[in-house]
């Protein structure tokens, strides 16, 4: 591991200096250091900020702060009944020991776990721009078929940021509101960019809006625990008189980012609430899906969670 100084931040308003990272459960980025991968001068330790609590809003809603523990997060009384899709996709996203540790903004600011990204050895454009994408013709069975580009197709490994997004969260920095889906950048040839934040801009908080309907995430992974998904669904209904009134519909594991589901939830709203519109739903979003010579299968997998996710809400 190459040699960091460490710091504590004691305020808000201190800056980070050139080649300073901020460190805060750390079971991401000192993976990554071990590996090679990521290679800060300095880490600035932001756990003792009073950023650990999660409030009730004036609308209804929840405010999360970012230092807030995964574990502690997933059993909170407000979200285990107010926002299930959340706490069951935090339960669904580690062992214990790692949710004890994660934050809430770290777990948004994961890296992939691309293995040509995870091996510092390897050319990869997330490492050195220009060098190429091996996953392309290599191993990319678990990489992304929505959004990707001739660069990257590496996918967001986070559940917790799948349920978010189908909630329409709202993060906020220090200097500024961003929702959810505007945090996170796609690759096209610019896979190094992953969030549209800058140097020094840190995660205060996360806001969700009042839940709106029955929420639900389904993970599927090669192994029952501890493991990344191979696809996932997080999904919000609200059906009136057997008829979808309102939807929100995220993917998780097949795209660069969270996967928010426009155009699935614009075809079902107003239509029955029934499997075949799920299906044709999910038929909707897939269409603009690219699969490689080994992932074709998300699609198959992606639209029976659809169907089997969102039959359960209604």
């Amino acid at each position: 591991m190459k040699t960091f100084t460490y710091r504590t931040a004691t305020s808000l308003d201190e800056g980070l200096e050139p080649g300073a990272t901020f460190l805060a459960g750390g079971t991401n980025l000192v993976d990554l250091m071990k590996l090679g991968v990521a290679t800060p001068d300095v880490l600035v330790d932001v756990t003792k900020l009073p950023l650990d609590e999660v409030s009730d809003r004036p609308d209804g809603g929840l405010r999360i702060g970012a230092g807030v523990r995964n574990s502690d997060l997933a059993v909170h009384p407000r979200v285990r009944q107010d926002y299930p899709v959340l706490s069951q996709a935090l339960l669904a996203g580690a062992s214990g020991q790692l949710r004890n540790m994660a934050t809430t903004a770290g777990n948004l600011l994961q890296r992939t776990r691309c293995r040509y990204f995870m091996d510092a050895t390897m050319p990869c454009n997330k490492h050195e721009p220009g060098s190429g994408c091996p996953a392309q013709e290599g191993d990319h069975r678990n990489l992304a078929i929505l959004g990707g580009s001739p660069s990257c197709i590496a996918t967001h490994p986070s559940d917790m940021a799948v349920a978010l997004t189908a909630l329409d969260a709202v993060v906020q920095t220090d200097r500024r509101s961003l929702a959810l889906g505007d945090l996170y950048v796609l690759p096209g040839s610019t896979p190094e960019q992953e969030t549209v934040l800058s140097h020094g801009e840190l995660i205060t908080s996360v806001d969700l809006p009042d839940p709106r309907g029955k929420s639900a995430y389904r993970k599927v992974r090669d192994r029952a625990s501890y493991a990344f998904a191979v696809g996932s669904v997080a999904a919000v209904l609200r059906v009136d008189d057997g008829t979808v009134a309102d939807v929100r519909l995220a993917f998780g594991a097949v795209a660069p980012k969270p996967w928010r589901a426009y155009r699935a939830e614009e075809a079902l709203r107003g239509r029955p609430a029934t499997r075949s519109s799920f299906l044709e739903a999910a038929d909707a979003e897939l269409a603009a899906a690219t699969p490689l010579r080994d992932n074709a299968y998300k699609i198959t997998l992606i639209r029976n969670l659809v169907a089997s996710v969102l039959e359960g809400l209604a």
